[in-house]
């Protein structure tokens, strides 16, 4: 439960930008708009921001140079642009602004945008917020464009709803299926097995191999946690089809070639496609993010709280590669993430700008 709140709200232009943003619908795919709109709201705030091959948004605010000419320190803030889809229309009730990407993940990116508005970048210093693409989406386009062309930088931020008063530290990776089966047509009385029937029996075969591998006294973190995305049955007469997509959310040390031939034996003649794999990432309590934000917290009259999250987000993507301190922060309650509901409230949006202020001063990387 998180701490009380102020009930006042945070700045106008804080509010105004977060507004804007959720006003722009931006399906995974189709940020372009969005990016634009933040790429003008950055300059306007005194970053030097662009649109980047991938589409991203990406904004710089950099410190003056250190005295012995050494190379800047980067510190990275990046959150997503990109939204599921379903239209909620934008309003304010009191508090609470509503509007899809509220929550996830529009409300941690503008949090990101007005905190390093609002700080001036230490000597030597590149404090770079970006808008990432593609989220959403499998492929994960703008982190993996980011993860190709960036070097590793001293730590790095992801735009992620924790609370004001939390950090998560951890994701749980990913592993999609998708299983087709086709099977000649035959009477309901007949002695065989129809194509939904072989595909129930692949189902709870996977779910009794996801139990087979977990301990019992094991997290949700630290399981194998197996869920039916879609279920497709059709006939043309001739043919009977069952097809189905499987997520299976990776707890660390997952060893996917192992597992893909698991499921392979147990699709038996059925076509199976293993993709959209996505490491588990967990990072230390102790880092210097994580230090700086204790301090923060603390600061702020809260006492730390960290989390770790059965979902997948861009850490999946840039925390195997940079290697680097990396934690996930934003405002909002994570589970409206994706629903009908989803709204935040503004008190909250406030708070998590100051407090990602704090830590940034905390971390030495502004004053």
């Amino acid at each position: 439960m998180s701490t009380a709140l102020p009930t006042e709200d945070p700045p106008l232009d804080a509010v105004e930008l977060l507004a804007s943003m959720v006003s722009i619908e931006s399906l995974s795919g189709e940020e372009s708009e969005l990016a634009e709109h933040l790429v003008a709201s950055m300059t306007s705030l005194g970053f030097d921001a662009h649109v980047d091959a991938a589409g991203n948004a990406v904004g710089m605010r950099c410190g003056p140079p250190l005295a012995d000419g050494n190379a800047n320190r980067d510190v990275v803030l990046l959150g997503h642009m990109d939204t599921v889809p379903g239209h909620i229309p934008v309003r304010r009730e009191g508090d609470w602004l509503h509007g899809r990407g509220t929550v996830d993940a529009k409300g941690p990116l503008a949090t990101f945008v007005m905190a390093v508005a609002g700080v001036d970048p230490a000597p030597g210093t590149r404090l770079v917020v970006i808008g990432a693409v593609e989220e959403e989406a499998a492929s994960s386009k703008g982190a993996r464009h980011i993860a190709e062309t960036m070097p590793a930088p001293e730590v790095c931020f992801i735009g992620e709803p924790s609370g004001w008063d939390a950090l998560t530290l951890g994701y749980k990776g990913r592993l999609l299926v998708s299983y087709t089966l086709a099977r000649p047509c035959g009477h309901s009385a007949g002695p065989l097995a129809g194509a939904p029937e072989e595909g129930v029996a692949f189902w709870n075969g996977v779910q009794a191999l996801c139990v087979e591998h977990d301990e019992q006294d094991a997290s949700l973190f630290d399981r194998v946690l197996p869920s039916l995305r879609s279920l497709r049955t059709d006939s043309d007469g001739l043919h009977d089809t069952v097809s189905m997509q499987v997520s299976l959310r990776l707890p660390p040390g997952f060893d996917a070639a192992v597992w893909e031939q698991r499921l392979r034996d147990l699709a038996g003649d059925a076509d199976l496609r293993v993709t959209g794999l996505e490491p588990a990432w967990r990072s230390e309590r102790t880092s210097p993010l994580a230090r700086a934000f204790v301090a923060s917290f603390r600061q702020h009259g809260t006492r730390p709280r960290f989390k770790v999250k059965t979902g997948t987000s861009d850490m999946n993507v840039l925390g195997p590669v940079w290697k680097c301190p990396i934690a996930a922060y934003g405002p909002g309650d994570a589970s409206l993430d994706h629903t009908p509901e989803e709204r935040i409230s503004l008190a909250e949006y406030g708070r998590a700008i100051d407090v990602l202020r704090s830590a940034l001063i905390a971390g030495g990387w502004a004053h």
